[in-house]
């Protein structure tokens, strides 16, 4: 595996659940966000700024973002959801004419020089 998305997002699914389940955080729809937000700064700082992180990462704050401003701020639907698309639209846009590498070249999960050794 030499991304950290899934990770990442499985991490961030667990810690949200114990934080329900034990009490730490009183409203759930305020840990979801906090969930999603925080999967998406992982992921830029896990995988480094490449193209699929360069998408995930602001995506997910994206959608953490709106989910508190859905149920807790009153925002409606009709706006947020063409807005995530919008904005998803245009980050997939800027990745793919962006310089960057596909794969990670520095980070946690970025492959090693070693890799490709024989046994």
């Amino acid at each position: 595996m030499r991304n950290a998305t899934l990770p990442v997002a499985l991490i961030a699914g667990g810690l949200a659940i114990l934080g329900w389940n034990y009490g730490w955080i009183p409203n759930w729809n305020t840990l979801v966000a906090v969930a999603l937000v925080g999967a998406g700064v992982a992921i830029m700082l896990l995988d480094g700024l490449t193209k699929q992180s360069m998408v995930a990462g602001p995506v997910l704050i994206a959608i953490g973002i709106g989910w508190y401003g859905y149920f807790d701020l009153g925002w409606r639907l009709r706006l947020i959801i063409p807005s995530l698309m919008i904005f998803a639209g245009f980050m997939m846009l800027a990745a793919r004419f962006a310089p960057l590498p596909n794969a990670a070249v520095k980070g946690v999960f970025a492959s090693r020089q070693n890799d490709n050794r024989q046994p």
